[in-house]
Parts: structure tokens; sequence; C-alpha cells
């Protein structure tokens, strides 16, 4: 079983970084929609997604702002972390099939009090392409924990 480990308030410094990576899978974006309700075409289905300007299905824009939200609370700042703000802008398609890579980087502690933190996000594709960048605002654990990562059940689509 796998582990993660948090970076706590105290130790973190500006400069500190680290990624995390997922790949779209066609269950994924099914789920996706089926979780958020966004069933939009353009995601789903191919015949009407080949007549946009993008010519093929894309993921949903949040289902890269989820991964970036599983990088924060997994890896940087890890468990415990309180998300408390997100900008985002999406930059290129995310396609089924393609391996996404958040980089977080610390760019500042805010507020030393209530252990606020800013973070850069950078998230690119298996190509190395710039796919959505922003910037996060998260509160910061107190304490280092270290847990045994959750295995969660498979969920079947049918």
């Amino acid at each position: 079983m796998s582990t993660m480990e948090n970076i706590p308030y105290s130790e973190l410094e500006i400069g500190t970084a680290a990624s995390f990576s997922k790949s779209l899978t066609e269950d994924d974006l099914v789920l996706f929609a089926r979780i958020s309700g966004d069933v939009n075409p353009v995601h789903l289905d191919e015949a009407f997604a080949r007549d946009t300007p993008f010519k093929g299905r894309i993921a949903h824009g949040m289902w890269t702002g989820s991964v970036i939200s599983a990088a924060v609370a997994t890896v940087l700042p890890g468990p415990g972390t309180i998300y408390l703000e997100q900008n985002l802008q999406f930059r290129r398609p995310v396609r089924p099939g393609d391996e996404i890579t958040v980089q977080l980087t610390v760019t500042g502690k805010l507020d030393d009090a209530k252990r606020h933190v800013s973070l850069d996000c950078q998230v690119h594709n298996q190509d190395g392409v710039l796919v959505a960048r922003g910037d996060a605002r998260v509160i910061a654990p107190e304490w280092k924990v270290r847990l045994e990562k959750p295995v969660l059940p498979e969920i079947l689509i049918g």
C-alpha cells in the first residue's frame, strides 16, 4: 500500500515544488459527466465533437481543475490542506488518453496565523504542452502526517 505525507506550514518555503500526474481514461470522462451533470456533447459524442473547433472530444475543463485539487490534497501541501481559492486559465484541450502533470510551486506564505499559502499551478500534457495554468490559495496543515493512501473501490460503467 502506498502512503502520502504532507508538508506542514512551518516546513514550506517559497520555491518548494511538487508534481502529480493522471491520465484521462474513457471511464474518467463518463464518470466526471455523471458526477458533475455536465453532459455537453463536446465531451461525450465524437460525431458532434468532430464539428467543433477542437475536431474531437475534449475533457471537461474542471476535470483538469480536479486533478490540480488532487495534487494539492495529496502532494503539496498534502493531506489536511484546505482549498480556499483557485484562478485557472485553460490554454489547450485535454483529450481522452492524455496524461497531464500538475506542477505546483509555493509562491508565498501569506498569513502565518492562518497558515495561508499561495501556489503557482502549471499543467502540461504528455508532450510538454501547457494545457492550464493558474494560482491557488490554501490553508496548509499545521502538523506533519503520514497516511496510507486509501484504496478506492472499482467502478464499472455499463
